[in-house]
């Protein structure tokens, strides 16, 4: 089957993908940070400080997981972009017709991103702001008057270590950027509830050995790092690509040979795809390809939805639901 192939510098396609493989590239810039008394708008982002200024009135969003972050903190009137929605169409939760989706498969290019006048871009990894790929970088949309943040386990020096409570801070940063505290702290609480049922319904039972696979025309990647690795631990699974193994202690995926997933022997396979019918393919190519690992005789192959496994969005949570449901179908 024909998949899409990872863009440079990641291991994230858009096709066929077992956790989707995104940000690595460089650190945040002091990306838009201006001299300003309205201290209550700064915040800490990979090391750096961004402070627009004033709340931002004119919002970019590089994934639709962000957008929906941006609407449940109540400030969908104030996004005039979004980026890097597969759909071909703008979010159903923007109701307003201000917006205009920029891009479908890969970041904008600069010149595209600059024509809405952004006062915030909002991006899941670093690599959405890279200026070789064409896109532009955080410092030329600080040249531009435009603050940028990169979600927390997108950061350079996060993203292999990353987890899912760090959406909970991008909550509340952004709730402070966009002068929404009083809703970030009433989501991050819930997304944190959420969290702990999860914890309790899975706590004490024996753990299935889970893999994480990028399938790209014939060739196997396993994840083994990063807010991929932590979504299936807190679904109370036994990934058995562990960040400890030498082949993620650089990157959080690595090449590995059909024969490496035959001796692993997973109880479950776990991926993400764009669309259903993408996840139809790869769910028939793994079947056909490895009838006698466990997780195919047994039927646990797990499909996550691509823009759920994305650093700093809300559908962390829902894909921690997800694995655990299909590691333990009767405990939740």
């Amino acid at each position: 089957m024909a998949l899409a192939r990872p863009r440079p510098g990641l291991l994230a396609a858009p096709a066929v993908l077992v956790l989707l493989l995104a940000g690595c590239g460089q650190g945040v810039d002091n990306a838009g940070a201006k001299s300003s008394a309205n201290s209550a708008a700064s915040v800490q982002n990979c090391g750096k400080t961004v402070n627009p200024g004033k709340t931002p009135a004119r919002i970019v969003t590089m994934t639709p997981g962000l957008t929906d972050l941006v609407v449940k903190l109540g400030a969908a009137d104030k996004i005039v972009g979004e980026a890097q929605n597969r759909t071909g169409k703008i979010s159903e939760s923007i109701t307003h017709d201000k917006a205009q989706l920029l891009s479908d498969t890969k970041p904008p290019a600069r010149e595209k991103l600059m024509t809405v006048n952004p006062e915030l871009v909002l991006a899941p990894t670093s690599y959405e702001f890279n200026a070789e790929q064409g896109f532009a970088s955080q410092d030329q949309l600080s040249q531009a008057g435009a603050s940028s943040y990169i979600s927390t386990g997108g950061c350079t020096t996060r993203r292999a270590s990353a987890t899912v409570t760090d959406t909970v801070e991008d909550i509340k940063n952004l709730g402070t950027l966009l002068g929404r505290q009083k809703e970030a702290q009433e989501l991050a609480d819930r997304t944190t509830a959420d969290l702990d049922a999860v914890d309790k319904a899975v706590a004490g039972k024996k753990k299935p050995t889970v893999v994480q696979l990028f399938v790209d025309e014939g060739k196997i990647s396993a994840i083994g790092a990063g807010v991929e690795y932590d979504i299936i631990k807190r679904a109370g699974g036994d990934n058995l690509f562990k960040p400890t193994d030498e082949e993620f202690k650089k990157f959080f995926a690595a090449a590995i040979s059909p024969e490496t997933l035959l001796a692993k022997n997973p109880d479950a396979i776990v991926f993400a795809t764009q669309t259903p019918e993408l996840g139809e393919k790869a769910r028939a190519y793994l079947t056909a390809t490895f009838p006698q690992v466990t997780a195919v005789k047994e039927n646990r192959l797990i499909n996550l939805k691509s823009t759920d496994v994305m650093p700093g969005v809300l559908g962390n949570v829902d894909a921690v639901k997800a694995v655990a449901k299909g590691l333990y179908p009767d405990a939740l």
